[in-house]
């Protein structure tokens, strides 16, 4: 069976866990079609990205820059049966959402319906917005069976009404946090939702066997880490706030790795709190760089908290990253975060919006490297027998119809 997997964009350098799925089941034996919804932002790509063999379908992230592949596509689909009610389907989520974005689903589900090889047979929808409004109708206009993955900010900013209704629609969807899974579960129908972990690739992570430093923020900078999309949700103005209030009798120096849009406002929000010249912002990074940051750093922290339009993480890969390399983490309870952070054995769990507590526990971290050791020991441990990629897989590909067994084992350090 030919699947096609659903994105909003691809490559993207942000959504590692995606890649490193598609490699995963590709490995496994199915076949898969890569729909993007739009073209590459990112300058760059992951090494991870050249594993992978599926074809990449462009749909027209703008109607009106491809009018004619978009005419044709109506003409085409117009003319079979199920054409009437998908659009009627369509219009009447047009009535509750009244946006030009959601014109825009139904006119790139149009092209995918018009586009999609006859050989795929099955749709899959990696978040539950956009992705899978474009997924549901052209599975409607197809009809084509649709399952989906959900993760963090398509739960938590998706109508409830619209989720309901997905939900009903799709023959199954997985998500990433036990958080997610009750959420979703309470909105359809019995047996619809699944909880997988992302898991890490231990592969391309393997075991730190160097842990831990020596640093004690006396005489030498203790390095704070951060990796991270530089968006409300993940709370860098907080741990900017908390940096500024430890102690200085303590010595750090915190690295940034990502973009976003806040950038600009966060340099300046760490210049006025005079704290700029221990801030190193590096920018989006690949995972082979993001690696060698995790492997200098001392403390992994990450302030996430449920931004105003009600986002909010799941449960951030980057922190299992972290401490699959044995790193100290300061993380906030959002979320699912407490799923994998256990308070005072494998990290730090601090309330959110709250840089006091959040400066606290970076201080009695900074200044204490054996238990930087012990925590990141534990949680290295907990990484590894709990949250690898391999089993979570085995359990999607199960879903996929293909075995578990039909994938190259690889080798971990």
């Amino acid at each position: 069976m030919r699947v096609a997997f659903i994105l909003k964009g691809y490559p993207r350098l942000s959504e590692t866990f995606i890649a490193q799925e598609i490699a995963a089941l590709e490995r496994r034996g199915l076949d898969i079609l890569i729909v993007s919804l739009r073209r590459p932002t990112d300058a760059r790509r992951h090494r991870l990205h050249d594993t992978i063999r599926a074809r990449v379908l462009y749909l027209p992230e703008y109607l009106l820059l491809e009018p004619l592949r978009v005419l044709r596509a109506w003409w085409k689909i117009r003319q079979i049966a199920s054409y009437a009610s998908a659009r009627r389907l369509w219009l009447r989520d047009l009535a509750r959402d009244p946006t030009p974005n959601r014109a825009r689903r139904f006119g790139q589900a149009l092209v995918l319906a018009a586009e999609l090889p006859e050989d795929v047979k099955h749709l899959h929808a990696h978040f539950l917005h956009t992705p899978a409004s474009v997924t549901r109708y052209a599975a409607a206009l197809l009809g084509l069976p649709w399952t989906g993955s959900a993760h963090a900010k398509d739960i938590w900013t998706t109508p409830e009404w619209e989720k309901r209704e997905k939900l009903a629609s799709c023959e199954w969807l997985v998500t990433c946090t036990r958080a997610n899974r009750e959420h979703l579960a309470a909105l359809a129908p019995p047996g619809k939702v699944e909880l997988l972990y992302h898991g890490i690739d231990l592969a391309r992570f393997p075991r730190n066997a160097a842990i831990g430093s020596a640093r004690d923020g006396s005489s030498e900078p203790v390095v704070i880490l951060l990796v991270a999309r530089l968006v409300e949700k993940k709370g860098t103005e907080i741990l900017l706030e908390a940096l500024a209030r430890i102690s200085p009798a303590l010595q750090w120096r915190f690295v940034h790795v990502g973009g976003g849009p806040l950038l600009k406002s966060l340099q300046g929000r760490a210049a006025r709190l005079g704290i700029e010249e221990r801030v190193t912002w590096r920018g989006a990074l690949t995972q082979d760089e993001v690696l060698a940051e995790y492997r200098k750093a001392d403390v992994f922290a990450l302030a996430s908290r449920i931004a105003r339009d009600g986002d909010r993480d799941g449960l951030p890969n980057v922190i299992a990253e972290a401490q699959s390399q044995g790193l100290a983490c300061v993380a906030t309870r959002v979320s699912a975060i407490p799923e994998l952070v256990r308070d005072g054995q494998t990290g730090i769990l601090v309330p959110e919006n709250d840089a006091e507590a959040l400066a606290r526990a970076l201080e009695s971290l900074i200044a204490d490297p054996p238990r930087r050791r012990a925590l990141g020991q534990a949680a290295q441990t907990r990484v590894r027998e709990g949250f690898a990629l391999e089993p979570n897989i085995d359990a999607l590909a199960r879903k996929f119809g293909v075995g578990s067994g039909a994938h190259r084992v690889l080798r971990t350090a």
